[in-house]
């Protein structure tokens, strides 16, 4: 089979003899150092991909894609905005809702909350609050009754329970505007639900709209529609076409949008920091392994001096020289590559069977239930992170080989050869 001579000598400078085995220990260390690098790049962002994906499916599974609003006093004709904003092909749901500041109280316990009046028969359209509810159903949110909904860490941090009496208070200007002045109204907890996410479960009350419109003094009228789309990442550009097409020109005030990507900006935010610090500091392993490749390529050079330098006169140039040792490096580098991209990949896909192994062979649990919201680590493999990781990878090997092939190619043949 034909090969250029520099990738046959290359190939064979892999293979130290002699006394000069620990060229070949240096190399395989190397080669190593890259495959566990690179698989632990992609099994690590694989795993941060699952968590970003259970903390999306949690957030939309109480809220909405995507909201449409109009100012302070809340849409009187809901009915006929969340109709005209089913029209659009790609959006699956639409609901009224209220959304109202304020504190739930009881006995001396008094905690900040968010209080969201639904439409229990609407709801299931754009979210899926049913699933998370631990005792109680949505049914029991009927208008007049005064019923709530609480999660279960708010429930616990007041002392309620099912058939606890709570009071919710909300705070109202007075009429000459001098001052503040609370409204409250009684409600009877019919259910507690768990989310696994703190500001839903520790701050979020539930109740039917018709009872949190009048809890909010606007009877009859919602704060918004809230919208399902087919899409969840086109959300943000659905909506904003959506309120374009539905308000009335000259509207005082126009239709103001939100989405899920503004709403909770921040806990995505925080994924992305952790998973771009994660990557850089596991990317380093790789640099570490690309350092030894630069040593083992050096002492290759040291050792074949006389061999360089005969190659010289018989006629290999300079760029060759270059080439048989970036040959070498190389051939590391893409070796422990794909090597780690392999076990990577293998692991990232069998994480849930990898786990449970671990945790019974070793005699621990990695998330307790009683500390985790979350006690299945989920994991999804990218083909963008695995092709990026193993160019970086692959980069980081060529590198590597840059200064010991230019160093060879200096060696000067008269002066390697007059003491051999």
């Amino acid at each position: 089979m034909f090969r250029p001579l520099e990738c046959w000598i290359g190939l064979r400078y892999l293979r130290a003899r002699g006394d000069n085995g620990f060229i070949s220990f240096i190399s395989l260390a190397s080669m190593i150092g890259v495959a566990v690098g690179v698989a632990a790049l992609i099994v690590i962002l694989s795993v941060m991909n699952g968590f970003e994906n259970e903390l999306r499916d949690r957030l939309l599974g109480m809220t909405a894609h995507a909201s449409l609003e109009r100012g302070r006093d809340g849409v009187e004709d809901w009915g006929a905005l969340a109709a005209a904003a089913r029209e659009h092909p790609r959006v699956i749901g639409a609901a009224p809702y209220v959304s109202i500041e304020g504190l739930l109280a009881r006995g001396r316990q008094l905690q900040g909350t968010r209080i969201r009046g639904i439409l229990p028969e609407a709801e299931p359209e754009v979210s899926r609050i049913g699933d998370y509810l631990r005792r109680g159903s949505l049914d029991v949110l009927e208008p007049g009754e005064r019923r709530v909904l609480l999660g279960r860490a708010l429930a616990l941090t007041v002392g309620a329970e099912t058939g606890s009496e709570v009071t919710l208070l909300v705070p109202e200007a007075t009429a000459d505007g001098s001052g503040i002045r609370p409204r409250l109204r009684r409600f009877t907890v019919a259910g507690i639900f768990e989310a696994g996410l703190a500001d839903h479960d520790t701050g979020l009350v539930l109740v039917h709209m018709e009872d949190a419109a009048a809890l909010a003094g606007r009877p009859g009228r919602a704060s918004g529609v809230r919208l399902e789309f087919d899409d969840v990442f086109a959300a943000p550009s659905l909506v904003a076409e959506i309120a374009a097409a539905l308000d009335t020109p000259g509207a005082d005030p126009p239709l103001a949008t939100s989405d899920w990507t503004r709403e909770h900006a921040s806990y995505f935010r925080a994924i992305r920091l952790e998973k771009t610090m994660m990557s850089t500091i596991l990317l380093l392993i790789v640099a570490v392994a690309a350092f030894n490749i630069v040593a083992s390529l050096v002492m290759v050079v040291t050792e074949k001096r006389a061999d360089v330098a005969i190659l010289r006169t018989l006629g290999l140039s300079a760029r060759s020289v270059r080439t048989l040792f970036m040959v070498q490096g190389s051939i590391i580098g893409v070796t422990g590559t794909v090597l780690g991209v392999t076990l990577g990949v293998v692991l990232a896909l069998n994480v849930e069977t990898v786990v449970p192994w671990l945790e019974s062979t070793f005699g621990f649990q990695i998330m307790p239930g009683d500390v985790y919201y979350v006690t299945e680590i989920p994991s999804e493999l990218r083909a963008g992170d695995v092709t990026l990781i193993g160019i970086a990878a692959l980069v980081l090997a060529m590198l590597a080989t840059i200064y010991p092939s230019r160093r060879a190619a200096s060696i000067a043949p008269a002066e390697a050869l007059r003491y051999e």
